[in-house]
């Protein structure tokens, strides 16, 4: 926290997820906030059904914890002669629909690209349950087997990286080789980020601004795109719609999920090639509101994170990216799919 003198402008910094935007309150006086960018833009409901995505979506009807689930999901066929198949993992404040340019760059390199929208994300369905990376795990694995699909690589960025490295441990002979791109995950926040109470957590999702979440989202990236404000939009959108309050409570039980159910244990036990893609500009730390100045410091160096994690995993490869921030697939797109089509091309 900062306190500046003449207005006492306290601004309270979190990185990580939604949740943990950064939010400025002005005392006692505060300014007004700025007009919406989306003001005249329609609402999007809790399934995103009117938000467009890059490719034909379709629907996978399962459950999870005993509740009846939807999981929708993208499946483009390779150009040419397939080579192999690709799952893609997305993170927490994303959907599928942020893979475009890394699916249209593997279909091109003759990959068969599948890329689902996790359940409580994007146009899946949110239902009320604990969420855990088992559950989502063997979701994905139930998808593939409907598919016919019994061999993948899988690409997996920020909190994607954690269902990543869980689905590689819990089907490893599914897994043919594993990417991860600045995952979350490769420190066990438990030790450093005190517990949160649900209720807690979901008023500072429901305190959200349009304001406050682009700039969460601006911490992500060294240099902010316009092209980047669609994250924003579809935030917005929804949060203008009736069901935001349920899209917030998804959000706090998966917030809940990252918190409680550490994999930084499982990174010796990859046995296939791993290959670790990570922007040399990420300094995210999941849920920095929440932890003790101290702890700060030590937490979100990806730098550093990404070489004990190659130290660690049996057979990695690591590949840093200068001047690139937590999300490389969108920030530096031919970059990030050249590096992958390499790694999945070569013999290793």
């Amino acid at each position: 926290m900062r306190i500046k003198a003449l207005g006492i402008a306290m601004v309270m910094c979190v990185g990580g997820v939604s949740l943990s935007a950064c939010t400025s309150v002005d005392q006692p006086k505060a300014e007004a906030p700025p007009p919406s960018r989306y003001a005249n833009a329609s609402p999007l409901d809790l399934r995103l059904s009117t938000w467009p995505y890059p490719y034909p979506t379709k629907e996978f009807k399962t459950s999870i914890q005993g509740q009846p689930a939807s999981m929708i999901y993208m499946d483009v066929p390779a150009v040419g002669k397939q080579k192999g198949v690709v799952v893609l993992f997305h993170g927490k404040n994303f959907s599928s629909d942020y893979w475009a340019p890394t699916i249209k760059g593997l279909a091109a390199a003759g990959y068969r690209v599948i890329a689902p929208d996790q359940i409580g994300f994007g146009k899946s369905s949110k239902p009320d349950v604990a969420y855990h990376f088992d559950d989502l795990a063997q979701n994905t694995q139930a998808l593939l087997k409907s598919l016919g699909v019994s061999k993948t690589s899988v690409i997996a960025n920020s909190m994607g990286g954690m269902v990543g490295i869980r689905f590689a441990r819990l089907y490893p002979k599914t897994v043919q080789k594993l990417i991860l791109e600045n995952p979350l995950g490769l420190e066990d926040y438990s030790k450093d980020i005190p517990p949160q109470t649900n209720d807690n957590l979901l008023k500072l999702e429901m305190a959200q601004t349009e304001t406050s979440y682009r700039r969460f989202l601006q911490s992500y990236f060294p240099v902010w795109q316009p092209s980047f404000e669609q994250f924003v939009e579809v935030y917005v959108r929804i949060q203008k719609g009736p069901d935001y309050p349920a899209y917030a409570k998804t959000s706090v039980l998966t917030y809940q999920m990252i918190a409680e159910k550490p994999v930084v244990g499982d990174l010796p036990q990859l046995k296939m090639p791993v290959l670790l893609v990570i922007g040399q500009k990420d300094r995210t730390v999941f849920g920095r509101r929440f932890a003790p100045p101290e702890a700060v410091k030590s937490l979100g160096n990806f730098p550093e994170l990404g070489r004990k994690a190659a130290q660690v995993i049996p057979n990695a490869k690591l590949v840093p990216l200068d001047n690139v921030g937590h999300i490389p697939h969108i920030e530096v797109p031919d970059i990030f799919v050249q590096t992958v089509v390499d790694f999945l091309n070569s013999k290793s």
